[in-house]
């Protein structure tokens, strides 16, 4: 006796995704070939490395405001605890490795925040990174910072004072390209409030770049 089964329908196939323009091709190979470059004037890295510092198991970092020197400090939150960084000086100015397991890492609460920690014990900082949440992109005066993915998953971070794609002028005197997350997941990347701080996360190291209050952009200046 002849056994009939049911024939599966036919799995449609998803339509090819179209080619890029040459216009997109173009401006991907530019970011390709863009190396990586120390970040302009007035910018300085935080950190004596160039990857910054490094901080195992990284999930994500938010910014606060030391409440006596003003300076901007970054909170890292890390699968070893919480940690607090002034963004001026890069000296860590508090350690927590066993934080309440409610508050331990930004998913627990709607706002994505944790406990601050020392000199910001008491307030909560809103944490970007690995759960969501995000970091400024521009500053009052001008710059801008981009992520793009030309060569995906690697991460490259974009400073400009152009206004951000396409980036018509040559890539070192309007736009720079100053990190590339080719050794490790890139978490977040941004501006803290003040415009001050430029700091970019990945899954083990965090990276710094400050320049002082009084510093404004290029291009307010006429230079």
């Amino acid at each position: 006796m002849t056994k009939w089964t049911k024939k599966a329908a036919p799995v449609e196939q998803s339509e090819r995704e179209p080619e890029l323009s040459a216009y997109q091709q173009a401006m991907r190979n530019r970011l390709l070939a863009a190396p990586v470059v120390p970040a302009p004037e007035p910018w300085r890295p935080v950190f004596e490395h160039t990857y910054g510092v490094a901080v195992g198991g990284l999930i994500g970092i938010g910014f606060a405001t030391h409440p006596d020197s003003g300076h901007d400090l970054v909170m890292v939150v890390s699968s070893d605890g919480h940690g607090l960084f002034d963004a001026v000086t890069g000296e860590k100015i508090a350690r927590d490795r066993d934080p309440d397991p409610e508050d331990s890492t930004p998913d627990a609460v709607a706002d994505l925040s944790c406990p601050g920690l020392g000199p910001i014990a008491g307030s909560r900082v809103r944490i970007a990174g690995l759960f969501g949440g995000g970091l400024h992109t521009t500053t009052g005066d001008g710059w801008t910072l981009e992520v793009v993915t030309p060569a995906w998953p690697n991460h490259r971070v974009l400073l400009s004072g152009d206004g951000g794609l396409p980036h018509a002028g040559p890539h070192g005197e309007k736009w720079w390209h100053i990190f590339h997350s080719n050794y490790s997941t890139f978490r977040t990347a941004g501006f803290s409030p003040s415009g001050q701080t430029v700091a970019v996360a990945t899954s083990s190291d965090l990276s710094l770049w400050t320049r002082r209050p009084d510093d404004t952009h290029f291009a307010s200046t006429g230079a």
